[in-house]
């Protein structure tokens, strides 16, 4: 249950930056704006939630070195936002639609959005904090 609750709050984070920025600024229709929503949380999540931020730095540091896992989470996760957006606005929208100046705004804000819902991931999700592995529970 804990990883459904953090699924949608991170879908709902990423959806409601993707609806300001494609939908609103750039005038992206609204099932292509859901569409990256979902498709971007999911692999978000997966890896930059689940295997990186409970992976890496030194865990048997205080408080699981959290500082250090961060900082590369939030960065691989901004990474992969750009790409997967960058990709699949070039996908699913007009060539004549600026996906690049798009996709770079909404990884900047999804980036902080990013740093402060990896404390809560780091809280409530991953359950032992010197582990290398994620709690299912």
């Amino acid at each position: 249950m804990k990883h459904v609750k953090a699924l949608l709050i991170k879908f709902i984070m990423i959806l409601a930056v993707l609806w300001i920025v494609f939908t609103l600024m750039f005038d992206t229709e609204f099932s292509d704006t859901l569409l990256m929503s979902v498709v971007l949380t999911i692999a978000a999540y997966v890896i930059g939630d689940l295997l990186i931020l409970s992976r890496a730095g030194d865990r048997s540091k205080p408080d699981g070195d959290f500082t250090k896992r961060n900082a590369i989470a939030t960065v691989s996760d901004a990474i992969l936002t750009f790409i997967v957006l960058w990709a699949l606005g070039e996908a699913l929208l007009n060539p004549d639609d600026n996906v690049v100046m798009a996709s770079l705004i909404s990884t900047v804000i999804i980036g902080i959005g990013e740093w402060f819902f990896h404390r809560y991931v780091n809280n409530q999700v991953i359950e032992d904090h010197n582990a290398q592995t994620v709690g299912m529970s």
